[in-house]
């Protein structure tokens, strides 16, 4: 029975999901573009969130949350969270509640319409070679957003193919600059739903657990590795 559901999935997802993705993203990208000109990038989030769940409506992606009481959707964070799937990325912005602004590598920013529909939802693009010119990008972006606008960084800085990776330090110097706290997410099953460098897309359950906001003040370099060190281990001891 297994066997036939996956023949009969990986057909609807060719024939139903992939077109209706493709268009969901093109109308949505500028109707971003539109609404985020006209009426600011918070208010074009609606949009965002839109897409993100008609992509797992389509592709029935389930979403589950534990930690709810741990957040408040109105408030500030910065999110740090693990990678596994490119899942990830609507799961989180079409369920969390939180006006999500993502850290973006520059490439991204050249993709006809989705690039400039980034750009207006105030989407943060870095340069992931130069340390401090990413910095600087998020900083000049901060004065920019919201106070109900939150950053998103995937901290291990790619998609891991297994065990956790190591965090890099820029969400946690940012948290400790800005003064807001980190919110640690762990996704869970994401890899099930879509493998990395694959197409190979199937239906299932994505768990989010948001675990309480860590407080990251001005500290040495050895305080600040262990706060990464501990919201590391937060994360990884939920998957």
């Amino acid at each position: 029975m297994k066997v036939l559901f996956k023949i009969a999935y990986r057909a609807y997802k060719w024939i139903i999901v992939i077109p209706a993705m493709a268009l969901n993203t093109l109308v949505m990208a500028l109707a971003c573009i539109i609404v985020g000109a006209f009426f600011g990038p918070d208010n074009a989030d609606a949009l965002a969130v839109i897409w993100a769940r008609i992509f797992c409506a389509v592709a029935f992606i389930r979403v589950k949350i534990q930690g709810r009481e741990n957040y408040d959707p109105k408030s500030s964070y910065v999110v740090v969270a693990n990678h596994k799937s490119m899942a990830d990325i609507p799961v989180l912005h079409g369920f969390t509640g939180l006006i999500i602004k993502w850290v973006m590598k520059m490439e991204l920013k050249k993709i006809p319409v989705f690039g400039t529909a980034c750009t207006f939802l105030g989407c943060i693009y870095v340069n992931r070679s130069k340390g401090q010119a990413a910095v600087e990008s998020i900083k000049a972006a901060k004065k920019r957003m919201s106070n109900k606008a939150s950053v998103l960084f995937f901290a291990e800085g790619t998609r891991s193919r297994g065990s956790l990776l190591p965090f890099k330090k820029g969400a946690f110097i940012f948290a400790m600059n800005s003064g807001l706290p980190v919110l640690p997410i762990t996704i869970k099953n994401s890899e099930y739903i879509l493998p990395s460098d694959t197409l190979d897309l199937m239906p299932g359950t994505v768990d989010l657990i948001i675990h309480p906001p860590v407080y990251i003040p001005h500290c040495s370099k050895a305080e600040l590795n262990k706060k990464i060190d501990q919201i590391h281990r937060t994360i990884a001891d939920a998957l």
